[in-house]
């Protein structure tokens, strides 16, 4: 047992995460080269789903941001996160944004004579509540 530290276990922070640059979500810094080819073939294809004059380019992946002659992993993240909300439809009846895929299933209850309440703010906080 001399390979075990004693003493109490040592806590270690949760692994670093990489945004989208595409759909916004979270991955592991390893998991993301495996997320993004087919996070762009996915978005593709229901890019081509929709009509002509719906169609839009495909997005396009921020340059890392070079501070000092290295990579600052934050602001690269922070830029691959305005992409990713970039990239976004706003809804013509109620202002909201939404992922091309999500519009319309949106769009089914908002509609020009109903549109749907609009979000105080520009962000709203989600209220996670936890385990007592």
């Amino acid at each position: 047992m001399s390979h075990l530290n004693p003493g109490p276990p040592r806590a270690r922070g949760p692994a670093p995460t990489v945004f989208c640059y595409i759909c916004g979500r979270q991955f592991g810094s390893k998991s993301i080269a495996i997320h993004e080819p087919q996070c762009l073939q996915k978005w593709q294809m229901e890019n081509e789903k929709l009509p002509k004059s719906k169609r839009r380019p495909a997005p396009v992946k921020p340059e890392a941001v070079i501070v000092g002659g290295s990579v600052d992993y934050a602001a690269t993240n922070e830029a691959n996160w305005k992409a990713s909300q970039g990239a976004m439809v706003e809804c013509e009846h109620c202002g909201r944004k939404f992922r091309d895929d999500r519009l319309e299933v949106h769009q089914r209850s908002c509609t020009a004579h109903n549109p749907a309440k609009r979000v105080a703010g520009k962000s709203v906080e989600r209220k996670i509540v936890g385990k007592a």
